[in-house]
Order: structure tokens, then sequence, then C-alpha cells
């Protein structure tokens, strides 16, 4: 039994979807209201529709070799309604740690549940390393003899462009997505209120001039940073470092001061190009986790 492949986790867990079934029942018609976006670090975010259903993006693990840890524990066993990943790495791949209803893996179309819809675009992971502190490309091709470059790329560097429409606002998670994707992406990208985009100073998953590029072709009214350091989350072998440089530098930026915001389309239409910073804040009580047996089985 020791040695049982148990695959997925969700038949071990406890819980049941009948919060989904009152959900799936309730026929009333999608309205713009209040949308809640909480930081959960790394890339890991959780968004909330007016009508209360919740999508996790990009839970976060460390590596399962145990040899490279990024992070002082595994994500938090954290329940919500729908989880999603953009792609196959393990800082953006842990659904396992979700108590979810609906888990989206790579997401490629469209789901849509309640007043929130999920689309998910086929794309590549960002491979210019030009940027970085160290030349990520050139170390997997010496260390494991593999060409990330697209496009015969392996799994793990495809990825999938997540855009959540709900409450009047488009948002989109650009995960680790290269900054330049076709023209049929941004085509279908569209308008886009709120971008999620990666920002810290080691540059490590693009440069400082690609996430401006992103930024002047999208011209979203909000930009908020995420997969950067945070010293109580983050460990420093990672590479990752701050995004504070960076923030500082935007000419409109605000520093939130806590996890969560909330957003309106009639507030976020009087805004253009601000940046929110969650900073050092996390949706999750810190202090627990850090007690937790850093190699407890996870689910």
């Amino acid at each position: 039994m020791a040695d049982i492949d148990s695959g997925l986790n969700a038949w071990r867990m406890t819980t049941n979807h009948n919060r989904m079934i009152d959900l799936q029942a309730d026929t009333s018609p999608a309205r713009d209201g209040p949308v809640e976006i909480a930081y959960f670090g790394s890339s890991a975010f959780r968004i909330t529709s007016p009508k209360g259903v919740g999508v996790m993006i990009d839970p976060w693990r460390n590596h399962p070799s145990r040899t490279w840890d990024w992070y002082f524990r595994d994500f938090p066993l954290t329940p919500v309604d729908i989880g999603v990943s953009t792609h196959a790495h393990f800082d953006h791949d842990a659904l396992h740690r979700l108590d979810a209803h609906v888990l989206l893996d790579r997401l490629i179309g469209m789901y849509r549940f309640g007043d929130l819809t999920i689309y998910g675009l086929a794309d590549k992971h960002a491979t210019d390393s030009s940027c970085a502190i160290y030349d990520f490309k050139k170390i997997h091709k010496l260390f494991h003899g593999t060409d990330i470059e697209p496009p015969n790329n392996p799994r793990s560097w495809d990825h999938c462009l997540i855009v959540v429409e709900t409450g009047g606002l488009r948002i989109v998670h650009w995960g680790d997505n290269r900054h330049d994707p076709p023209d049929d992406i941004w085509k279908a990208l569209d308008r886009i209120d709120i971008a999620l985009l990666p920002v810290d100073g080691s540059q490590h998953v693009m440069g400082h001039v690609h996430t401006a590029s992103i930024i002047d072709r999208l011209r979203p009214r909000v930009v908020i940073p995420h997969h950067y350091y945070i010293w109580d989350v983050v460990q420093r072998q990672s590479t990752l470092q701050t995004a504070e440089a960076w923030v500082e530098a935007c000419p409109d930026a605000e520093r939130l001061l806590k996890p969560t915001r909330t957003y309106t389309i009639a507030d976020v239409d009087k805004l253009d190009q601000v940046v929110h910073f969650f900073g050092d804040n996390v949706a999750f009580d810190k202090e627990a986790w850090l007690k937790e047996n850093r190699y407890a089985a996870s689910y």
C-alpha cells in the first residue's frame, strides 16, 4: 500500500459539492458587481465573482524532488470552487493543494459556471532569458539536454493564458507566458481591464522591457505584479527578487495594505494603467502555515 499511486486526491476529501448544486440552481442573470482579487503569493490569485463563485489560479508547491525548495512549505490546503493551472511547472501546478469542486489543468477553450466565464488560450512559456540574472535556457540545454524553444518544446514549456470574465470585468492571468504571442492571441485577448503580470527584480520570467511591451499592447486599467520574492514565503535559493524597484519606478502605483482588493467595472473604468501592488501580503495565515510539518504528506 505504501507504493500505491493514488492519482488525483479528490477521493480523500471529506467535503462535497452541495455548494455547487446550490449555485447552479441560481438561474438569475449575471450582473455587474464587486469582484474580489486575493493574492496568495508567487503567481496564485483567487478571483471571486459577484455571486460568490471563486476561482484559484496557479497554486504553487516545491519541486517534488525536494532538492531545490522555493517555498518554506507547500501551498496551504485551500477550499475553492474552481482551480486552474496555466502550465505544468511546480510553482504553478499544485491543484492537488486545493479542496476544489472543479479542476481546470491547462485550460484551452471556455468554461462557464454561475456568473463567471474562464477562457484558456493555448500559447507558449517565456523563453527569452536575455534580461534574467542567469540564462535558464542555457541551463536546461546543458544539464538536462532539453531545448525549451518553441515550437518543439516539451509539454512543461507550453502555456495557457487565462482570462476570467465576471462582474463586467475581463481579467487576464499572464502566468509565465511569452511577451510576444502571435496576433491571433492579442485579438482573442481583446479588452483587458486587469492584467496580472510576472514582475521581479531578477527578471526571472521576462525582462521589464517585455512587461512594458505587454502593458503598451493591452492597455489595461490595472496592472497587478506577481511571481516575486516574499521574504517569509519564498526562499532565497529560488533566485527571485522583490518587485519593489519596478513598482517604485511606476508613475501611478498603489501599495495595498491587505491581501485582497475589490473591484467594480465602474471604478476600474476611471483608471488608466495604474499598478496595484500586494507586496508581502498573502491571503492565508502565514504563522500557522510556517508551523506545518515541512514534509507532511500532501493531499
